[in-house]
């Protein structure tokens, strides 16, 4: 049984307790989520879509057939992105639950519950499609409605909130940080099934931590609108039109931006677990690890980036958030250079090493502080009042079409040249940029009008 805001309650790192509980679920949900995600292209193109396995999947000649034909990597590329859209696309079912049906405790649960049954369902070739589909709906009921109890936790006066969201995104990338060491290294070296059973453990531990919490979480309202309130709910002006219509522009061109980014999960594994040189002391070290490489690099550029720009303002006049992400594209853009770099100066018969591939998530996690997060608190401060929050929700839509195309374009991998293939993703990078940099110069001014 849930209780009401406490506001004086400061048990856990000066936040009420609740957040501690919602934190550390949180984060054990990621260390499964992003360490099934690591082993998967990996996974299929090794075994589960090889002769002798791709058989046994229940379903799947129907299934494969949506995708016209196309084998072997290019079809677990092709999966991937389905999958990886899905994601960003059943959150929407998954408000609608918690909003109007189940309420945001049970359907986390619900959505705890069938994560975890998917990622032990992976243990079964047979049952392979419905492992995704329960993850993908999962994940859908879990992902928005945790967020929005973190904010539930705090009254609107209370200033708190947004340290304890820096707190709850921390425990988030420890959960990301952490998955490729345990998960992808159950999965690679012992065996697939240990990885991802690894990985249903971690969410079965982060259920276990949010039942515990329950009663230091906010109560659930469902008492229909007062009218009185109702009538005071801002109304979406004409004034408002501009700046609406500006944000959705984006939607598309970031959809592009991300590409570049998102393919780490993707062809990016393919290609290092085959080409780079990843040995050392005699042994090879598993794939996955450069999910944590890129993790613990981005981290840091965020922070860095944060600093950066906190220096920066108290000297010059920082940069609006547009012009922050055309820099991010540029950034984008010179990472993956440095794979198109890698592959064009790679040696008959040699193995790449560490060092574009460290120079790429670099510069790659640079462009992505300038990008990702920029890009939500845009959407954030210039959505109308009036369509705020659903305005944020199809701001994710970006990510969903991202994934699709992440998924399409990784199956070119195989069927060109790899120094051209990473060039593709360079001038997507491009492209993206310069379709920021004239939205800056036609809509900009909306913008700033909106703010």
């Amino acid at each position: 049984m849930t209780v009401e805001i406490q506001a004086d309650d400061r048990a856990f790192l000066g936040h009420p307790k609740g957040l501690g509980y919602l934190a550390f679920t949180e984060a054990w949900e990621r260390f499964s989520f992003y360490g099934m995600q690591a082993l998967l292209v990996l996974f299929m193109t090794k075994q589960l879509l090889l002769p002798g396995h791709v058989e046994n999947i229940a379903f799947f000649k129907p299934f494969s057939a949506l995708y016209g034909g196309l084998e072997g990597q290019a079809l677990a590329s092709a999966i991937f992105g389905t999958y990886a859209a899905l994601v960003y696309l059943t959150p929407i079912l998954g408000g609608f639950l918690a909003d109007r049906v189940l309420g945001k405790r049970r359907t986390i649960l619900l959505g705890a519950i069938t994560m975890s049954l998917g990622h032990f369902l992976m243990a079964f070739e047979a049952a392979f499609l419905f492992a995704l589909l329960c993850l993908v709906l999962g994940c859908g009921m879990f992902k928005g409605n945790i967020a929005s109890q973190v904010g539930s936790l705090y009254r609107a006066e209370d200033f708190r909130r947004a340290d304890a969201f820096q707190i709850f995104y921390l425990a988030i990338n420890a959960g990301v940080i952490a998955s490729p060491l345990i998960v992808g290294t159950l999965g690679e070296v012992y065996g697939w099934h240990y990885g991802f059973g690894a990985a249903g453990v971690g969410m079965l531990i982060g259920l276990g931590i949010y039942l515990a919490g329950q009663k230091y979480l906010p109560a659930e309202d469902f008492q229909p609108q007062h009218a009185a309130t109702a009538a005071a709910t801002p109304k979406l002006q004409k004034s408002d039109w501009p700046a609406l219509f500006a944000l959705l522009l984006l939607i598309p061109v970031l959809a592009l931006a991300i590409v570049p980014n998102n393919q780490i999960f993707n062809a990016y594994l393919v290609w290092g677990d085959s080409q780079f040189d990843l040995v050392w002391m005699g042994q090879k070290m598993p794939t996955t690890w450069l999910v944590t490489l890129d993790a613990i690099v981005s981290v840091s550029f965020l922070a860095i980036v944060a600093l950066f720009y906190r220096w920066y303002g108290k000297r010059f006049r920082e940069p609006d958030e547009v012009s922050k992400i055309i820099i991010g594209s540029a950034f984008s853009v010179l990472g993956m250079l440095c794979l198109v770099t890698a592959a064009a100066t790679q040696g008959a018969g040699e193995k790449i090493g560490l060092f574009w591939p460290v120079a790429f998530h670099i510069l790659n996690s640079i462009g992505f502080a300038h990008m990702l997060p920029v890009s939500l608190a845009l959407f954030a401060k210039v959505a109308p009042k009036a369509v705020n929050a659903t305005v944020i929700g199809l701001y994710y839509l970006a990510f969903f079409s991202g994934n699709a195309i992440v998924g399409w374009m990784g199956g070119y991998y195989d069927r060109m040249d790899t120094p051209t293939f990473w060039m593709l993703h360079a001038g997507v990078a491009a492209f993206s940029g310069l379709c920021f940099f004239v939205f800056k110069l036609v809509m900009g001014k909306h913008l700033h009008a909106a703010a």
